[in-house]
């Protein structure tokens, strides 16, 4: 019974995180990178 319910949060949080977190933090990385790339260039 522990292992079943174990395996349905692990999934739970699996599939949470694959679908929202992982999106945003690919996001904030791509606007991060690009932000200091502008001001690497302008100065």
């Amino acid at each position: 019974m522990g292992n079943s319910l174990h395996n349905k949060i692990y999934l739970g949080r699996h599939s949470v995180l694959s679908s929202r977190w992982v999106q945003v933090a690919l996001a904030i990385g791509v606007l991060a990178a690009a932000a200091l790339a502008l001001l690497a260039s302008q100065h």
